[in-house]
């Protein structure tokens, strides 16, 4: 009887020691990964979300997740199909808790989730796509178009255009060709093209090509031989691009005279269209590399242990960093919200919410994080859920990309009232209340509002 006696205090009594371990890695936040590994796109979706699970990995591994709560994950194979992608949303929001953010890494997906998720009180991350309008953060509260989006990115372009012709007032009388991929995230950026032109006098043809984008003969001989124009500007994705530049080869277009969207030029866009790519131009709001110390901890911390989720020789390029910068942003505003709501557990949705609209990521901030160089300081209101807007343009030269502008600024005077206009619009269509209305501070971190 003493015996048993004693090995039950002794069971008691390790089970008091273990408590506070077990209840350490009770708490985790789980993000739902809507990834396309097959299809024509991809190289994005592959080379973004492995940059993601990358970060994530770093911080389970180096620092047991974000304030003692491990970060899980699961994939759901979308396609880029936006029927499927509602699919892997309904299938994986509820997982693990709930989910705590979602990033489509698609403009039609994302358009289906805005009522959905917002209904879910889920935040949805889409960075440097998606519906421009909802950087209006008092119609749209949980979508996030967070760094800068496709309209403010638009104006940069034509600024860039400008430099090279000598200024805005050079523009007067250009012809500016729009070859774009027929859908969603292709048509965003048409009224803010039209909306330029009239302002500063060019001419802008729009030019759909069919998904996936590899039957483009016609369309440039169209825009070579009868447009003739000074300019094109590709908004394109996945295998679209090296077809584009190579068909403008074919038709004697220099590469030097087309600037791209930031989805047309990461190193799988250019690399598949030889030199006919030498030359060519593309926006972005990062650089390629690996020489920064949060991908270089990655290499020596998770690839160091075999457990990278891309192969090593993807890492450092566009895709790859574009997906630790969406990981920086998540983690930063987790532990925003882990400040407010309660150190060591599990956010909500709501609370996620919370700390992306009040993020602010400073200069210092990300020196501190290793990535200084990689990303620009954001900041977040319920006003702006843009929190960015600079661009930055790269050249390729037939082995990499070279940074060749300094940041451009976009022109909020231009994108701004479109946007309001836009959301106050979808906001009177879906019946919204507008969070904060007239007098309320729109810089305050609830708009006046809840």
């Amino acid at each position: 009887m003493k015996a048993k006696k004693k090995c039950l205090f002794t069971l008691m009594a390790l089970l008091l020691v273990l408590s506070p371990l077990t209840a350490t890695h009770a708490a985790e936040q789980f993000f739902p990964m809507l990834i396309y590994r097959t299809g024509p796109y991809a190289a994005g979706g592959t080379g973004f979300y492995g940059g993601l699970e990358d970060y994530y990995a770093l911080l389970n591994k180096r620092d047991g997740g974000v304030g003692g709560v491990k970060l899980t994950w699961e994939e759901c194979e979308t396609a880029y199909n936006a029927d499927r992608g509602v699919e892997c949303y309904e299938r994986l929001k509820n997982n693990g808790g709930g989910a705590t953010i979602v990033q489509p890494m698609s403009t039609p997906i994302t358009y289906r989730l805005i009522e959905r998720a917002t209904a879910d009180k889920i935040p949805v991350m889409t960075m440097g796509y998606g519906r421009t309008d909802a950087s209006d953060g008092r119609v749209f509260p949980y979508v996030f178009p967070i760094v800068t989006n496709y309209w403010s990115q638009n104006t940069a372009k034509i600024k860039y255009i400008a430099l090279k012709e000598g200024g805005l007032d050079k523009l007067k009388g250009k012809k500016i060709a729009h070859l774009y991929h027929d859908s969603g995230y292709g048509k965003e950026t048409i009224p803010i093209l039209d909306l330029q032109a009239l302002k500063y006098g060019f001419e802008v043809q729009h030019f759909p090509v069919p998904p996936p984008g590899l039957d483009q003969k016609a369309t440039w001989l169209q825009i070579a031989r009868l447009f003739k124009p000074d300019w094109v500007i590709l908004r394109g994705w996945g295998v679209m691009n090296p077809t584009a530049l190579k068909e403008a080869a074919r038709v004697g277009f220099p590469a030097n005279r087309i600037v791209g969207v930031w989805w047309s030029g990461a190193e799988e866009d250019v690399i598949p269209a030889g030199s006919a790519a030498v030359g060519f131009v593309a926006a972005g709001f990062h650089p390629s590399g690996s020489d920064f110390p949060v991908i270089r901890e990655i290499l020596d911390v998770v690839y160091g242990a075999g457990e990278g989720n891309i192969s090593p020789q993807r890492v450092g390029t566009i895709y790859y960093n574009r997906g630790i910068i969406a990981g920086i942003i998540t983690v930063e505003a987790m532990r925003l919200a882990q400040k407010k709501f309660g150190p060591g557990k599990r956010i909500t949705g709501e609370q996620m919410r919370w700390g992306m609209e009040n993020l602010n990521i400073k200069a210092d901030a990300i020196k501190a994080l290793g990535a200084e160089g990689l990303m620009s300081p954001i900041k977040v209101s319920c006003f702006d859920h843009e929190g960015g807007g600079a661009v930055k343009f790269q050249e390729w030269d037939g082995k990499k990309w070279n940074i060749v502008t300094d940041w451009i600024e976009t022109d909020q005077s231009i994108v701004r009232p479109l946007i309001e206009s836009s959301a106050a619009a979808y906001a009177l269509e879906k019946g919204i209340s507008v969070r904060g209305g007239k007098g309320a501070d729109p810089y305050g971190s609830n708009c006046g509002g809840k």
